[in-house]
């Protein structure tokens, strides 16, 4: 089994492969629904940090590659017209968090 550190060695040699940092274009059709989730998954993905026994990539990312995932969540809840929506959602998880806290 692979330690922390070559796990991470791998991760970097993987990201660091020639056109890995190219531009694509993606021609994205996404439900609404999915458009959410997705956004909840990243603000998730970001917040949560990992155990540190096995990192995922997200956990060895740059913080430019992180904010990339930040502005293309919001260009998408923002093509979707569901920026309000999902602020919305988001105070709600917080008050509902809080409930069954105390």
């Amino acid at each position: 089994m692979m330690n922390v550190k070559d796990l991470t060695s791998v991760y970097d040699t993987i990201m660091s492969i020639p056109g890995m940092n190219d531009q694509i274009k993606i021609d994205l059709k996404i439900s609404r629904r999915n458009v959410l989730l997705l956004t909840q998954a990243r603000r998730r993905a970001l917040k949560i940090p990992g155990d540190g026994s096995n990192p995922d990539l997200i956990d060895i990312a740059s913080s430019e590659s992180k904010d990339e995932l930040l502005a293309l969540s919001a260009n998408c809840l923002q093509k979707s017209g569901l920026v309000d929506l999902n602020d919305r959602l988001a105070k709600l998880s917080e008050i509902l968090r809080v409930l069954t806290a105390t």
